[in-house]
């Protein structure tokens, strides 16, 4: 009876000194970290759950896009809120760093990403890839007579008149994706000819650029024009009715990125972050919550979901000439068109 008794209090003490130790490595980090996404909130929640949980440091984030993300960036300059920008367009991490709001980091898990999707010097690092291009509603379609158009001068055509929704570059990483293509592409002041015309097709711009997906999916718009990976997402969520193409010409594409923000609270952690999200595990887990993205790291294995669309025709997007060139290319397209990017 004495062993029993002696072997239980053995055991409650070593579950006791366990939890103890397990609340005290929780107590004894005191970190928290905030992270401004660029991403979907599904994808953001997922990864702000996990790391939490394997590290024990408290994580929350707020979900903008990457116009938001700049502009709130800006205001906080001297009292930073968030450490780290996780995902959205490189261009826009490109802009911010001009203006003295990244903290250059270059993590030991770069050293997994390839060289083309990371900065060398550490202002931002890619997490995906993801291309720009056409969604559209299949039953809209055949109830209008219109075929699913396949390039950027499709969209000029008269059929397609207030039929298109599309974010807008002031607020959207998408839209200025789209915008810093045709210039790109054709010029910039023959771009500028063309998104005149453009803007007299669009029903509507939005804030969001992930928007105009979902609105086609729902039947809200004939077309949209989105990252075709938010666009399969949706058809898989089961907007049966979504058709996507890619433009003839050639299309832009994101590297979505991360980076460490200039003066933001708890450093360490918004370090172990960003090594955390570079590894082949955590990218990896983007598509169980329906991030069907092309990956970075050079061992992750890319979503099957994303095979239909991997062989779209790319111009050679300059990531850090649009960067360079937001601010000034947004404030042409608004003048040019004389739109304002939406709030809400």
């Amino acid at each position: 009876m004495k062993k029993i008794i002696l072997l239980l209090a053995v055991l409650l003490f070593t579950i006791s000194c366990g939890k103890k130790e397990t609340e005290g490595s929780a107590e004894k980090t005191g970190q928290t970290l905030t992270f401004y996404a660029g991403l979907q909130e599904d994808h953001a929640a997922m990864v702000a759950k996990k790391f939490e949980k394997e590290t024990g440091i408290k994580t929350s984030f707020v979900r903008m896009s990457s116009g938001e993300v700049l502009a709130r960036l800006k205001a906080e300059k001297n009292n930073m809120s968030a450490s780290v920008w996780y995902g959205g367009p490189v261009d826009a991490f490109v802009a911010a760093n001009e203006a003295g709001l990244i903290e250059s980091y270059v993590s030991p898990e770069a050293v997994n990403i390839k060289e083309e999707q990371k900065d060398p010097n550490g202002s931002w690092t890619g997490i995906y890839v993801g291309y720009l291009g056409f969604v559209g509603n299949q039953k809209m379609l055949d109830e209008k007579g219109l075929k699913m158009p396949t390039s950027w001068a499709d969209l000029l055509k008269p059929e397609y008149k207030g039929e298109i929704v599309v974010a807008h570059p002031g607020s959207s990483g998408t839209a200025y994706t789209m915008l810093a293509t045709l210039v790109q592409l054709m010029g910039e002041d023959e771009a500028m000819e063309y998104l005149k015309k453009f803007n007299g097709q669009v029903r509507q711009y939005t804030k969001s650029g992930t928007a105009p997906g979902r609105m086609a999916g729902q039947g809200e718009t004939t077309i949209g024009i989105t990252f075709l990976h938010d666009a399969i997402k949706y058809k898989k969520e089961g907007y049966k009715d979504i058709v996507i193409s890619a433009p003839s010409e050639g299309t832009g594409y994101e590297i979505g990125g991360v980076a460490l923000l200039k003066n933001g609270p708890d450093q360490d952690a918004a370090k172990q972050f960003i090594d955390w999200v570079l590894t082949k595990e955590v990218q990896e887990l983007g598509k169980t919550v329906g991030s069907f993205q092309f990956l970075t790291n050079k061992d992750a294995m890319p979503p099957a979901e994303a095979d239909p669309i991997k062989n779209t025709k790319l111009i050679k997007y300059d990531f850090d000439w649009a960067g360079k060139n937001r601010i000034r290319l947004v404030e042409r397209f608004s003048i040019e068109t004389s739109t304002i990017a939406p709030t809400k």
